[in-house]
């Protein structure tokens, strides 16, 4: 009797008694790299957690492909820039996003110690927040360790809930939703429709929201940032016109090793007879603010994200080049 043939697999296919399971067998691959990673963080000192994670950036990000995005990035956005002042930039954003990185399991710790993490917040905008009987929306970006961005309210004692965009890998989202259990949000939203519909119930009930703003939304409107359109989410102006809450943000900046300054602002939420003008302008005055901040520290922005459209970046770098 012939024995039965084994599938013909393609690459990165695992054979499990005739099942094809490669996706899944590769999400636990890597959730189990990021669980060890994490493991040995958490053994470390904070200081030595966040050195390490940045050493580890430092050395193995330029040897990615995100490593070129990055560089078509900064050149689109600042070609004024030579090359050394570029590849400054870049290792030191790797340095930061490593950092970020081996920081997470001690996110309880930086929530609370004030000599490590300073707010700067002159008006006192988060006591206000906190006690105006509504909710707020409140912004930022991937910039510093912006999963500290959400001090000011934790501190003040709001009660918070963010919107998340989960990993594809559904291990890997286990896994952070636990690191970030230290920062005592009262839960997620999903981005999108349904999101959005949570959210207006919840402003209502006088729920502090957060967002990161800064990467590319194909369902936003096009506004500039760095002097070229890039598509923009429209969600925190339009559901802070439509509630009629606050909108603030916060500024996450990193001033060495593992330890920050946090600049906390208030916008001007348009609201005019034109719904759709209010938005854009809105909008436009956000992406004005993000700009601001990444001029201020470019290192510590996330440049591996593809914000502009890719025609529109290449173009730009071949002309700098």
């Amino acid at each position: 009797m012939s024995r039965a043939r084994r599938p013909v697999l393609r690459s990165g296919q695992i054979y499990y008694g005739g099942f094809v399971r490669y996706q899944d067998f590769n999400y636990r691959l890597q959730a189990y790299a990021a669980r060890a990673a994490m493991a040995l963080f958490r053994a470390l000192p904070l200081d030595a957690a966040s050195w390490l994670g940045g050493r580890i950036a430092r050395t193995f990000g330029p040897m990615t492909r995100a490593q070129k995005t990055a560089v078509e990035n900064l050149r689109h956005a600042m070609p004024e820039l030579d090359e050394s002042a570029e590849k400054k930039i870049i290792t030191a954003m790797w340095d930061n996003i490593g950092r970020t990185v081996g920081e997470y399991p001690h996110l309880g710790r930086l929530m609370t110690d004030t000599q490590r993490v300073e707010i700067i917040d002159p008006t006192g905008l988060a006591e206000k927040l906190r006690d105006d009987g509504i909710g707020a929306l409140l912004v930022g970006m991937h910039y510093g360790n912006w999963e500290l961005s959400t001090v000011p309210g934790f501190r003040a004692g709001m009660v918070q809930r963010h919107f998340y965009r989960a990993p594809n890998n559904p291990y890997v989202n286990e896994m952070l939703i636990g690191l970030r259990q230290a920062m005592q949000q009262e839960g997620y939203l999903a981005k999108g429709a349904e999101g959005a519909k949570q959210a207006v119930a919840l402003l209502r009930k006088g729920t502090h929201l957060g967002m990161l703003v800064d990467q590319k939304q194909d369902e936003g409107i096009p506004a500039p940032f760095f002097g070229r359109d890039a598509m923009t989410t429209t969600a925190p102006a339009a559901l802070a016109r439509r509630v009629g809450v606050p909108l603030a943000a916060a500024q996450v900046v990193r001033l060495k090793g593992a330890k920050f300054r946090i600049f906390v602002h208030e916008f001007e939420v348009a609201k005019t007879d034109d719904r759709e003008a209010d938005v854009i302008v809105t909008t436009k005055q956000i992406n004005t603010r993000l700009e601001s901040w990444v001029r201020d520290h470019p290192e510590q922005w996330f440049w591996v994200h593809r914000r502009w459209p890719k025609a529109v970046v290449s173009d730009q770098s071949s002309v700098v080049s």
